[in-house]
């Protein structure tokens, strides 16, 4: 299987989180192709609401950053897994950023899936979806259930399946073994 690690750790400081996803990826890399994005080394800019998305370059972003190459790879992925420490109650920003700069892969139409509007798939088929969080002090349960309901939504709009959801004080094989069986 493809796996993509998106790793939106905003603090390179933060050692405990980058070597726990460095060690998740080695581990994943023993049956899987794998490959993580750093966010906070990537040149992504925000989205500005243009639509040229969808109207002058259907399928990519005008703006010239990092956001394609990571979009290429997360359409041809099968999983993708969105790393981030707990900052104020959600993910970091850098994730948010990234995941407004997701829309081209889908179209602009609209269909009613469930009695709700939602974007026409792009591509025919979609990666599963998996988080993972570091709690921060002051994060509780409620946090991580805003966390994981919004992440759900997020994959219901990209026509896929929130199939996993971790902290990352669990034990690392256990998290690894469950993503391997995804």
């Amino acid at each position: 299987m493809k796996f993509v690690i998106i790793n939106g750790n905003p603090d390179p400081e933060n050692s405990l989180f980058e070597n726990y996803i460095r060690r998740l990826e080695e581990s994943l890399k023993t049956n899987n192709e794998t490959e993580t994005f750093t966010l906070r080394e990537k040149d992504i800019k925000y989205c500005t609401g243009c639509w040229s998305c969808w109207l002058k370059t259907p399928g990519q972003c005008l703006t010239k950053d990092d956001s394609h190459e990571i979009c290429a790879r997360i359409i041809h992925s099968d999983f993708v897994l969105f790393a981030s420490p707990v900052i104020m109650g959600f993910t970091s920003a850098l994730l948010k950023k990234l995941q407004d700069k997701m829309i081209p892969l889908l179209h602009p139409y609209i269909e009613i899936v469930e009695d709700e509007c939602h974007h026409l798939k792009r591509y025919e088929s979609y990666p599963a979806f998996g988080l993972l969080v570091q709690r921060g002090d002051d994060t509780d349960n409620e946090d991580i259930k805003i966390i994981n309901d919004i992440y759900k939504r997020l994959s219901l709009n990209f026509r896929s399946e929130l199939k996993f959801t971790g902290i990352m004080n669990n034990n690392l094989e256990e998290v690894a073994d469950e993503i391997n069986n995804i």
